[in-house]
């Protein structure tokens, strides 16, 4: 309201030949005509001469009013009983019979812009209102305003409630109200349907409805009072525009486990030339049943997602529905694969399943841009691995958990690396293979322990352990080895830790395994350094660093240099730490790696605590914190800890 009183009060610099004209578009049921009649009704003063509305019937494809029977309403209501049949005429006729009239029109459920412009009348002093479900970006080239209406945030959705029930009922059940209003998702047709439906119930605890609306399959059907005031109704008659092709990507996607879509997706859903699927993402983004986020990504509004889902159950075989998602798994399958192949090459052991080749799978040149797309679809490669194991396509669980290593490794995502290798371990083991299985015990085990779970990991890594003796797999068994290794470092238990470690090494270096026996020295190293050990430390680092680098693992290779800093630190040689630190923090910048930037100047910070530098160790310690904290590190409470034992600035 105040936005368009703005425009109004703008004057003649927002006026053309036609006056002032203003477009509402947005999704059906998001109360654009109660807008519309409402602001227009609050500035009624400013048009002595008349206000004139029309129903356009634009959300109908069979009967969309005639522009020419709506210009015979409005020059009738004028006084003119001859109105021209031509609709050019009758154009003209209305143009020249308003041309000094201050009027107001409200153009209500537009279809397109064709079917507008003839109604425009030809005052300065004019307003025209146009609300419709489509954009009408066509408009704009006559001068009008295009003003999208979105859906209300919570409050204004329970201020809205309130009108209905009246807020003693809210405050005397508050925890229902929000449940309303949470399940009527923003958009102001169904909190008003839900409020109607417990104003006409007023014994009936407003629970009734929450509980209504908890079923997402039935929650269309209770927001429903009767023909007229139906979300479902509003609905259909938006999905009745499309053509045929959009209208099957539309219920395509919403069969889909994901909540955005972004062309690739909808290609690979869809079986579609990604120029086509563009075409089409913007047929649905115009009548407002996709929104579009910026960044190539659209979403539905959580009631329109249940539509189109209801849509193709009902219209879609069952195959059809089913073979759109799966193709959408093995897109990310192939697109996650392709990001751990630039940033974990050697993690490529195990094999990809596809039933037909992937659609439209991305491809990285650089390890920032492969994190990227990782932290950009965490959840809804999460959304795609927890609907395969509901479905029991158990070979994409395993090799999707799989390929998500990177994400877990570099990302931190501790709580879906958990999960992903519980599902991947269920159905490695379901689907018989045991190498998988090795595979989903060791990668978990790695979880559980960054998770702090140390003891579980222990159990993971030793049942990888026999599993991989079972498979006969030398390589398998010294990861199994290794991690062992690591869980009783943690658990303190060095002597026990050094003995798996010398027997992992052992093994790969029998199997020249070059970045392996890399990877073994820094664990080695990291003994030696909670021995006091710098001499050994020192030795072994350098050597991860010598082997790592020449297999161009540099972020590993990285990884020992910030280690070996903390061996030069306990010995006294301030100045190679320093450097160490900084050449290392330099490729975690470089890699994404946040974790480890976090730990480099964390580390940095107790060096500069070494050299008395108090002030510098602060600033270190809260850039460490900071860090930590944008990845949900539990270390953020210890840098805290940390700030607080310093003495005052």
């Amino acid at each position: 309201m105040a936005g368009l009183d703005e425009l109004l009060e703008a004057g003649g610099s927002r006026r053309g030949a036609t006056g002032l004209v203003l477009v509402l578009n947005g999704p059906a049921g998001v109360g654009k005509s109660a807008l519309a009649v409402n602001w227009l009704r609050s500035h009624a003063q400013r048009f002595p001469d008349g206000t004139f509305y029309v129903d356009l019937r634009g959300h109908t494809v069979e009967d969309p009013a005639d522009p020419g029977e709506a210009l015979g309403q409005f020059l009738r209501a004028l006084g003119h009983t001859a109105v021209p049949a031509d609709l050019g005429e009758a154009s003209a006729f209305w143009r020249s019979a308003t041309a000094q009239l201050r009027i107001a029109v409200l153009l209500d459920n537009a279809a397109t812009a064709a079917q507008v412009r003839p109604l425009l009348p030809s005052s300065e002093q004019a307003v025209t209102v146009v609300t419709s479900r489509t954009r009408l970006t066509g408009l704009a080239m006559d001068g009008a305003e295009l003003l999208p209406v979105g859906l209300v945030d919570a409050a204004a959705a329970a201020a809205i409630l309130s009108r209905w029930v009246g807020p003693d009922r809210i405050a005397a059940e508050q925890l229902a109200a929000d449940q309303v209003v949470d399940r009527c998702a923003g958009l102001p047709l169904a909190i008003c349907v839900a409020g109607a439906r417990m104003a006409a119930r007023p014994r009936q605890p407003l629970s009734a409805t929450a509980d209504a609306l908890r079923p997402e399959r039935d929650r269309l059907t209770a927001l429903r009072l009767d023909r007229e005031r139906s979300v479902h109704r509003v609905l259909d008659a938006s999905y009745r525009l499309l053509e045929p092709t959009a209208a099957e990507l539309y219920r395509l996607l919403g069969s889909l486990p994901v909540r955005e879509y972004t062309l690739e997706i909808a290609g690979a859903a869809a079986e579609l030339p990604l120029a086509e699927a563009d075409l089409l993402l913007d047929d649905l983004g115009e009548v407002h049943l996709l929104e579009e986020l910026g960044d190539g990504r659209y979403r539905f509004h959580d009631l329109v997602r249940l539509h189109a889902r209801e849509r193709g159950q009902a219209e879609d075989p069952v195959e059809r529905r089913e073979a759109a998602v799966r193709r959408v798994g093995e897109h990310y399958l192939a697109a996650a694969t392709a990001a751990e192949a630039l940033i974990m090459p050697s993690h490529r052991f195990l094999a990809r399943d596809y039933l037909q080749a992937p659609l439209h799978a991305p491809e990285f040149t650089e390890e920032a841009e492969a994190l990227g797309w990782f932290d950009r679809e965490r959840e809804q490669l999460a959304a795609v691995l927890r609907d395969a194991s509901r479905s029991h396509r158990y070979t994409l669980v395993w090799q999707l958990a799989d390929a998500m290593q990177p994400m877990f490794i570099r990302l931190r995502s501790q709580a879906l690396q958990l999960e992903a290798h519980a599902l991947g371990l269920d159905a490695a083991r379901k689907a018989g293979d045991r190498i998988a299985e090795q595979w989903m015990l060791t990668s978990g085990g790695q979880g559980l322990r960054g998770a702090g779970r140390v003891r579980e990991s222990a159990q993971w890594y030793a049942d990888a352990l026999v599993v991989a003796r079972g498979n006969g797999d030398r390589k398998a068994e010294a990861q199994a080895l290794t991690g062992l290794g690591h869980a009783h470092r943690i658990l303190g238990e060095p002597d026990l830790a050094r003995g798996r470690f010398e027997q992992a090494l052992v093994l790969r270096e029998a199997l020249g395994y070059r970045r392996g026996v890399g990877l073994i020295r820094i664990a080695l190293g990291e003994v030696a350094v909670d021995a006091a050990d710098e001499a050994e430390a020192v030795h072994q680092l350098s050597m991860a660093i010598e082997d790592l680098t020449a297999v161009d693992d540099l972020y590993e290779a990285a990884r020992a240099q910030a280690t070996r800093a903390r061996a030069h630190l306990l010995a006294g040689r301030y100045d190679r730490a320093r450097a160490d630190l900084a050449a290392s923090r330099t490729r975690f910048v470089a890699a994404g790696s946040m974790h480890w930037q976090a730990r480099t100047d964390e580390w940095a910070g107790e060096l500069a605590l070494a050299q008395g530098d108090f002030d510098a160790a602060r600033d270190l310690f809260i850039a460490s914190r900071e860090l930590y904290l944008g990845i949900a590190a539990p270390d953020a409470a210890r840098l805290a800890r940390r700030i607080a034992e310093l003495p005052p600035a």
